[in-house]
């Protein structure tokens, strides 16, 4: 099992607690945490923008909880704080709806179920407060038929009903979002897999980056052996080993490089594109390098990473990316860049979206992205497969995946 502290909040189950003000969404955060993780008040609106706390929650394994604002929020800043929350949707893998009580199933609590279900979150939904506000079975079983579905009795200020909460919530979990193995199909027992990571301006002091330290980790759980090297000593690691590695994976940077050197009845792919696979849609993310050959001068371009970082004078999102489109298009494009965790609700005016490995979002988030683009009908392709598109050499690294090089070369032709 993961420690709580080692994975990281992308990898995460994310269950969101939805609500009316003041129903006590931050005090059952803090009954299932056994931690004050948010701060409860009296006072209505006190929780403001979302609030993610990670923990343990077995059998399900490392989860983050996020604690909203409430949805039935007043005025200006009201809205600004629903915003957030409707923002929280789509990354939520599991919907915590909670009911208050005192006030029961209202015109608020039906549309709001309507929403969770319109976005097909499971949901599970707990009724807070019995503890101050007991209630008949015949009462709750016309919550009951008015919601279609079960109610789970709690009192996340005594305790009451919380590990039934739990049970329920490890029900109704999707096994969907437990993510494929990044590489595990791709190596056996004894396999070498040689992983290559140049160290540059732009690689963190003393620490590799998110992906590669991902990737090494799956392939020891699959009892493979990962060799680490720079792209400069790649040639020398590759004629040292006693047999032939299962597979090269690449920093997309460095594709052009790698593939020059790395034996043709090698697999060879990226960190980036077995992230594509693992996060979103591998096969709409091609298509999305397919629509590049349609490009022209001028054209709108955006940007996306799912993190913010300091960007480095040699950045391959603000300047090589660029800098690679404009000679194959053969003139400059309009970039703007966008990074975080929002994404921007207007893409229409865009010709393509390139979207960073998303190794900082979940499967859920990701998903949703690449949901709304499709939607308002513009191509989204990712770092590594654009790259690898650039620089000729797609076809090689979608092999390792089942792709035929020659049905590859078509698609990308049509």
């Amino acid at each position: 099992m993961d420690n709580i502290n080692t994975t990281p909040i992308s990898s995460r189950l994310h269950i969101g607690v939805f609500g009316r003000i003041n129903s006590g969404k931050s005090s059952i955060i803090n009954a299932l945490t056994k931690q004050p993780a948010a701060l409860v008040s009296p006072v209505p609106g006190t929780t403001t923008d979302p609030v993610f706390k990670t923990m343990e929650l077995l059998p399900l394994g490392p989860v983050v909880l996020i604690d909203t604002a409430g949805l039935d929020d007043k005025g200006d800043l009201g809205q600004m704080r629903i915003k957030r929350t409707n923002d929280i949707l789509d990354r939520t893998d599991l919907a915590i709806m909670l009911l208050d009580a005192t006030v029961g199933v209202t015109d608020f609590e039906l549309d709001l179920i309507k929403v969770l279900r319109s976005k097909n979150i499971p949901i599970v939904i707990a009724l807070n407060k019995i503890d101050i506000s007991p209630v008949e079975e015949s009462q709750l079983k016309k919550w009951q038929d008015a919601l279609g579905q079960n109610l789970v009795k709690i009192s996340a200020e005594t305790g009451m009903g919380m590990d039934e909460l739990i049970q329920e919530i490890i029900k109704v979990a999707p096994n969907e979002v437990l993510e494929v193995s990044l590489v595990g199909d791709l190596v056996k027992p004894g396999d070498f897999a040689i992983l290559v990571t140049p160290i540059d301006a732009a690689a963190p002091k003393g620490r590799l980056i998110l992906p590669q330290q991902q990737v090494i980790r799956d392939i020891l759980e699959h009892a493979a052996i990962s060799i680490v090297t720079k792209e400069t000593e790649l040639k020398q690691t590759l004629a040292n080993l006693n047999k032939k590695p299962a597979i090269v994976i690449t920093d997309s940077q460095a594709f052009h490089q790698v593939d020059a050197e790395t034996p043709s009845d090698i697999n060879l792919t990226s960190f980036s594109i077995i992230m594509a696979r693992q996060k979103g849609d591998l096969a709409e993310l091609v298509k999305g390098a397919a629509a590049v050959k349609n490009l022209n001068p001028g054209d709108p371009i955006l940007i996306a990473e799912g993190c913010t970082h300091h960007r480095q004078e040699d950045d391959i999102g603000k300047v090589k990316i660029p800098r690679w489109l404009e000679k194959t298009v053969g003139g400059k494009l309009e970039f703007e860049w966008y990074a975080g965790k929002d994404f921007p609700a207007d893409l229409e005016k865009y010709k393509l979206i390139v979207h960073c490995g998303a190794c900082m979002l979940n499967k859920k988030e990701m998903l949703h992205r690449l949901s709304t683009a499709k939607t308002n009908k513009v191509p989204m392709v990712n770092y590594g497969v654009l790259i690898a598109y650039l620089h000729g050499i797609l076809p090689r690294a979608l092999q390792p995946f089942g792709y035929q090089s020659s049905v590859v070369s078509h698609q990308l032709s049509d």
